[in-house]
């Protein structure tokens, strides 16, 4: 019997080590997988849920009626907002040329743009999508959002593709850099307002943050 126990020592502890071994080429890979793929998403799901605020518990992903078309970029949608009975959403990520600004008045192709807007969402049911990165209302208490089209569509991304708005350069959001391309192919393409524009004629910010678009 004496003469045994070493030799369980040593099975044992080729046993641990195999188990060692087989925890760390394979158990750990696979628990690397199974987190990025399953247990990720429903922590990220947790999290959301437990610090979302009240304006994601109550639009994001929900869908509303489009009551008024403001401009090409801003409009209303059937849902009380404080005071009003209706709730203001400006689309993130895209600016589209001003109809009624108090300094710069009617620009060019701003009523186009507003016509645009109102031919695709005027009294449609438009689902609200609020992104991950940018905030979620603007110094002026409107809601930043993306809208779905009835068929599936962004308008936001209709507007800078079809050139009737320009990418908002000015602040961060998700679709940042698909925005800016889209923007791009319809400049390449002389798409809506890029077919005819002026330097003078786009937003200053844009002018100068992007001397060279037109060049």
């Amino acid at each position: 019997m004496v003469r045994r126990k070493p030799l369980r020592r040593a099975m044992s502890r080729r046993r641990l080590f195999a188990l060692w071994a087989l925890f760390v080429f394979i158990g750990l890979p696979l628990g690397v997988v199974l987190d990025r793929h399953f247990l990720g998403p429903v922590r990220q799901a947790v999290r959301v849920a437990a610090w979302a605020s009240a304006d994601r518990k109550r639009y994001h992903q929900h869908a509303f009626n489009v009551v008024n078309i403001v401009d090409g970029d801003t409009l209303d949608i059937e849902a009380p907002d404080g005071d009003s009975p209706f709730t203001r959403i400006r689309l993130l990520g895209v600016d589209t040329p001003e109809t009624q600004h108090p300094t710069v008045g009617k620009m060019y192709f701003g009523p186009e743009a507003t016509e645009y807007t109102a031919h695709l969402a005027q009294g449609k049911v438009v689902t609200v999508v609020l992104d991950a990165v940018s905030d979620e209302r603007d110094r002026y208490g409107r809601l930043l959002a993306y809208l779905i089209l009835p068929k599936g569509e962004m308008l936001n991304e209709n507007l800078i593709r079809d050139g009737f708005g320009y990418a908002d350069l000015r602040f961060s959001h998700s679709r940042f850099e698909v925005f800016v391309e889209l923007m791009e192919q319809a400049i390449a393409e002389r798409r809506g307002l890029w077919r005819d524009v002026k330097p003078e004629q786009l937003p200053e910010w844009l002018r100068r943050r992007r001397p060279d678009l037109l060049r």
